[in-house]
Formats: structure tokens, sequence, C-alpha cells
């Protein structure tokens, strides 16, 4: 089987992915800083279709007018080359200090109005180099103390952040759009809008919830002792699934970020068969770090097994749903009848309330034969079937 990435994958990578240096609440920067150049030709060169960055991936803080169009040229001349898109950008409202605690949700107003400007210009950068989609990830918004953040004025003051966004796209002609990135904690303790169901009901009281949409990661819904099929199937029913983070995770703790099949692999299964079954056009995105036991070969050997294992599960799952003994599994445990209306046309509850069941002891009785489907996908996912 060729399991060699192609474009029409539309895999794409962070530059804080590949760049990122090792460095952990424990341990120091263990590889050097990598140029965005470089990060463009290496991926591009293992069959990656987009890259990602933080406005500070790309520019650093503080960086003037010219160098930064010098930086802009150099990696729009880099992306021109390669062929590689870019897909989504994001702002770093986390790591300096003044962000400590937050940015849109930061108790301090002039706090809030920096975070504010600050995404803009990149909100402008990313318009320029063609992002169709904007991530938005409150890592520093949330708290360690109730007493320190009055929770409803929080979300009131995410809420303004987000409709000032979304206007001043619209002034400004951009084809943008956002998408909320759920965490539950880390950096801070508890975080704002911690998982899919959050995030979709917060996005229902925007005054442009049209423009907003979310970025699940699988990690992050894991981290909260959550399925994440589950998770990303809402956001489907929705029609929110705007962008998606793959990568790894085994259990509820710290955030991993290990490469896409290197955590819960049975939900990483799933979650392929979903997206390829429901026909998500969107970006396969791999936030991922590269462990820091490795070195610079190691970094792109990671990149490289993220799509290899992406490739590898869609090719599983399609196998496992074109085989006759899964189509009759399938159809034991009556999967397809649940997307049977429950009323019939033009039924209403009313016509149920007449009914009586024919044969009760034999629906109480009679299994749903899980277990033998769940085996077939088992065996399929381990490669000893299809």
């Amino acid at each position: 089987m060729d399991y060699r990435p192609r474009p029409e994958d539309r895999f794409s990578f962070g530059l804080w992915t590949v760049g990122w240096q090792g460095v952990n609440t424990f341990g120091a920067a263990v590889r050097e800083p990598l140029d965005p150049v470089r990060a463009v030709h290496e991926l591009a060169g293992l069959g990656a279709w987009g890259v990602s960055f933080h406005d500070e991936d790309l520019i650093p803080a503080g960086t003037g007018g010219a160098e930064r169009e010098r930086i802009v040229d150099r990696f729009t001349k880099a992306l021109e080359e390669t062929g590689l898109v870019v897909p989504m950008a994001t702002t770093n409202l986390f790591s300096d200090p003044v962000f400590r605690d937050g940015g849109f949700t930061s108790n301090s107003r002039r706090v809030r109005r920096l975070a504010l400007r600050k995404a803009a210009a990149n909100i402008d950068l990313a318009a320029r180099l063609g992002a169709r989609t904007y991530v938005c990830w409150g890592g520093q918004d949330g708290a360690e103390s109730e007493a320190g953040k009055d929770g409803r004025a929080a979300l009131e003051r995410l809420r303004e952040a987000f409709d000032a966004l979304c206007g001043y796209i619209r002034e400004q002609g951009h084809d943008l759009r956002l998408a909320v990135e759920p965490k539950p904690n880390e950096p801070r303790g508890d975080v704002l809008l911690p998982t899919v169901g959050h995030a979709l009901a917060f996005i229902s009281e925007l005054e442009h919830p049209e423009m907003v949409g979310v970025n699940p990661e699988v990690g992050h819904e894991q981290m909260a002792g959550l399925n994440v099929v589950h998770g990303v199937a809402q956001a489907l029913w929705h029609g929110k699934l705007f962008h998606i983070d793959l990568n790894g995770q085994r259990g509820v703790k710290y955030d991993q970020d290990l490469r896409f099949g290197g955590g819960d692999l049975r939900e990483a299964f799933f979650l392929v068969d979903l997206l390829e079954r429901e026909g998500y056009a969107g970006p396969r995105h791999f936030d991922f770090k590269p462990p820091r036991t490795e070195d610079d070969a190691g970094v792109w050997e990671s990149a490289r097994a993220c799509m290899r294992n992406y490739l590898i599960l869609r090719e599983r799952a399609a196998a496992f749903r074109a085989d006759p003994e899964v189509a009759e599994a399938l159809e034991a445990s009556r999967v397809g009848e649940l997307a049977e209306p429950t009323l019939g046309a033009g039924e209403s509850l009313s016509s149920v309330l007449g009914e009586r069941e024919a044969d009760l002891e034999g629906l109480r009785a009679r299994g749903y034969g899980f277990e033998r489907l769940d085996q077939l996908a088992t065996e399929f996912m381990l490669g000893v079937r299809g």
C-alpha cells in the first residue's frame, strides 16, 4: 500500500510543532531555533500541503517594519517555491508576561485592548498569506482561583472580543473565519471554554455566529476524559468543524502533544473513520511536539509519522467499512436504524402514545452485538483482516 502523502490529503503543520525546541517545565531547550523558511522546505519534502503559524513563530516580537517585511517576503518566497499554502494562522496571547492573566479576558482593560490590537494585526497578515481560518486559543484565559476571576464577566469580555474581531474581518473584507480551540486546563488551572460543547454554546451567543466554528484538538478533549470522536461528531452536526488539530494523548494528564497515532490508537482510528465518511474537506492539521529525546532528524521522522499514521488508519477504516462481514455485523447491531426518524412522516408524539409493544419481552432479551462489531474493528485496526 502506498502511504505517501499527496496535496489532496490536505496535511498541514504549525511552525510551532516542528520548531519546538523541547523546552518543558523542568528542562531547557535541546534543539536550535528553526528557521521558518527551512521548515517550509522540509515539510514540503515530506509531502505536506500546508503550514500554519502564530504571529511570533514567524515574526519575533518587537520586529520593526522593514525587517518584518523582509521576513514575510522570505516566507512568501518559500511558499511559492514549494507550493505549500497557509490554511490557518493564530496569535500568541500567552507567552509574554503581559498576558499572565489572559488576553481577551484579562482583569486589566489595558491588556485586553493590547490583545485585540495584536490579534487584528496578525489577522491582516493571515489574510495576506491566504489563510481561510483563524484559530483562537485562549491559553491564559482562565483562572486558578474563583475569587480572582468573575466567570460571567470573563465570558462577556470574550464575547466582546470575538464580536470585535468578526466586525474587523468584515470591515477589511477578509475571507476569513474564526475557530475556537477548546482546552480544559494548562497552562491555567482551568481554561475558559474547556470542551467542544462549551465552545459551541458560546458561539451561539455571538453577533456573527456564522463566522465562528471550532478547532477541536484530540489531546485537549481527552485531557478532559471525553471521547474526541463524539466531540468532533457534534461539531460536524452543527456544521462548525472549521479546522481540526490531530495529535496523540494517553489519558487524563498534562497535554502530551504526541504524534498522531502515538496515543489512543482506537480513538485515532474511529476519528479518521468519521472524518473520511463525513467528507470533511478542511485541513488535517498536526499539532504535536517532537519529544525532547529527539535531535533534528527525529523531528522530521515524527512529522513524517503523523501523516503516515493517518494514511494507514484511513486505509484500515475504508477496508473495515467495505468488508461484507462488517456490513452484516452493522446490520445485526442496527447501527443504520439509528438514522431512521423515530416518528414517521406526519406523525407526532400522540401517534406513539396509543401504540402497544407486542414483543416487550423480546426487546428486553435481545442483545445488540456490539462486542462482535467492535472486535471486527479492532482486527481491521491491527491489520489482521482486510
